[in-house]
């Protein structure tokens, strides 16, 4: 059986050198499958991962993904209502946007482009360094197969 190249450009290498983490392959497969799969679950990380490296376990996953995590190298985003999911792009203020039926997450960028892109009108004496917002609605795909059974909804009449 024959895996995929784990970190072919040595991007993740860099990345956890760069962190002060220990380099090792679970680590690099990690980064590097979330470079090309942004908003993945740990299961879906897991299942991605499995095709580069072969056996490997969900705890193992779990535990790459917090290191990475607090080491800065990647975004942990909590949906309402949806698992965990996991991204890359760290270091900026972006938002989400989620889809109610599937889940699917798209990045939004700032409309402003400043830190933070909303000021609350009252900080409570918090120095408010980042905001967070997830817009929420229905993607395409699902708009679609709603439609295709012969089912339209409120967010419909939203659009028009």
């Amino acid at each position: 059986m024959s895996f995929a190249p784990v970190d072919p450009d040595g991007a993740a290498l860099h990345a956890l050198r760069g962190a002060g983490l220990r380099v090792t392959n679970p680590r690099r497969a990690v980064l590097t499958w979330l470079a090309e799969h942004p908003h993945s679950t740990a299961d879906a990380v897991a299942a991605g991962v499995r095709e580069q490296l072969g056996s490997v376990s969900i705890q193992a996953v779990y535990d790459v993904l917090a290191a990475c995590t607090e080491a800065g190298l990647l975004r942990r985003i909590e949906p309402a209502g949806h698992p965990a999911r996991f991204e890359r792009r760290v270091g900026d203020n972006h938002h989400h946007l989620v889809c109610h039926r599937c889940g699917r997450t798209e990045d939004v960028d700032c409309l402003v482009g400043t830190r933070p892109c909303l000021t609350p009108v009252d900080d409570h004496g918090f120095v408010v360094d980042e905001a967070e917002v997830v817009f929420w609605g229905v993607c395409p795909e699902c708009m679609a197969a709603e439609r295709s059974v012969g089912r339209t909804h409120h967010y419909e009449e939203i659009q028009q």
